[in-house]
């Protein structure tokens, strides 16, 4: 029996605006939205999406699963995501890593990596 990655879901409280973040981050679209949930994607046939969930409760603790992201330049990569209304944040990284972690505006950890060609480099 074969299975795939169909979406991530991201619990928030304002799901059009946490939409419009990752869509300018990731270059996707809005693909659906009703009152409770709004999925955004590269476009409907390209998976995984991503659906961002209406919740009342707020976000307590450091997230358990996250999103990494493989730019081609990490540092001009980082500073448009922060003008896009990311922050710089401290999970216990250190000062030696390859890496950047950001909170979206609803402080949901991701990471900025180096540039990457594969899963395994």
């Amino acid at each position: 029996m074969a299975v795939s990655l169909y979406q991530i879901a991201i619990d928030t409280h304002d799901a059009p605006a946490l939409a419009r973040f990752w869509t300018q981050v990731l270059d996707w679209k809005v693909l659906y939205e009703d009152p409770d949930e709004i999925v955004i994607g590269a476009d409907e046939n390209a998976m995984p999406g991503i659906v961002l969930l209406t919740v009342p409760e707020e976000k307590t603790v450091k997230n358990r699963l996250h999103l990494d992201l493989a730019p081609d330049d990490q540092a001009a990569e980082v500073e448009r995501i922060i003008a896009l209304g990311a922050r710089r944040v401290d999970v216990g990284q250190g000062d030696d890593v390859t890496w950047v972690v950001l909170a979206d505006p609803e402080g949901n950890e991701f990471c900025v990596l180096r540039p990457r060609k594969s899963l395994t480099d």
